[in-house]
């Protein structure tokens, strides 16, 4: 698994799914600068990538949470419902998707797709931050009936260099395992190794992640 998380370190990087700007930060959702981002959403177009991730995501299914301990997969609007779509016909599981809020036309859905009162969802994404995303996800998978324990992420914003951990920290609060197959630290690690950024901007990105830590 090492070897995949290096693999899919460098892959971030040669895809340009991982970019610096220093001077030019990108906008986050929450509306935050940022000199670095993750563009998770672009690995659907690389198939030997998406492959290698849906089959790191399949052993984690495996291996450390247990097939038969799946009812449903489910993925968030909107980036995570392709990799949930791909995982569930790989494990051949049933799927949902889960909206960030209840439509406001129709039935009011959160939720679409069929579940089970106490179905066990597998919730997958592409990328956690601080975990408040998944954590809202859960929380309309639990109002239609269903239970979240694990969660699959392409991407976490982890880095023990930075001191950031908040959304594992977050999710197990909550009952939810988190299982993510590359961090931070893997993609700088690589970064470092093939000089992919300076260690000028390697600092920048450190010194942004201890912030968010903070």
């Amino acid at each position: 698994m090492i070897l995949l998380t290096m693999n899919l370190a460098q892959q971030l990087l040669q895809t340009r799914s991982v970019q610096i700007r220093p001077h030019d930060p990108f906008r986050l959702t929450s509306g935050r600068l940022s000199p670095v981002y993750v563009d998770i959403r672009r690995l659907i177009s690389f198939p030997e990538v998406r492959a290698q991730i849906i089959e790191s995501f399949a052993q984690i299914a495996r291996e450390r949470i247990g097939i038969e301990a799946i009812d449903v997969i489910a993925g968030g609007e909107t980036a995570g419902i392709a990799y949930a779509a791909f995982l569930a016909e790989r494990l051949q599981k049933p799927m949902i998707y889960v909206r960030k809020e209840p439509k406001d036309y129709g039935k009011a859905s959160q939720v679409e797709g069929v579940l089970e009162p106490a179905q066990r969802v597998l919730l997958v994404e592409d990328l956690v931050t601080d975990g408040g995303s998944k954590l809202n996800f859960t929380r309309g998978i639990e109002h239609a009936g269903g239970r979240v324990q694990h969660c699959l992420c392409v991407f976490e914003y982890f880095s023990e260099e930075a001191g950031l951990h908040r959304a594992r920290d977050t999710l197990r609060e909550h009952g939810i395992a988190l299982h993510s197959l590359v961090n931070w630290d893997d993609v700088l690690r690589v970064a470092r190794a093939e000089k992919s950024f300076t260690e000028d901007e390697i600092a920048v990105v450190l010194k942004f992640l201890k912030e968010l830590a903070a």
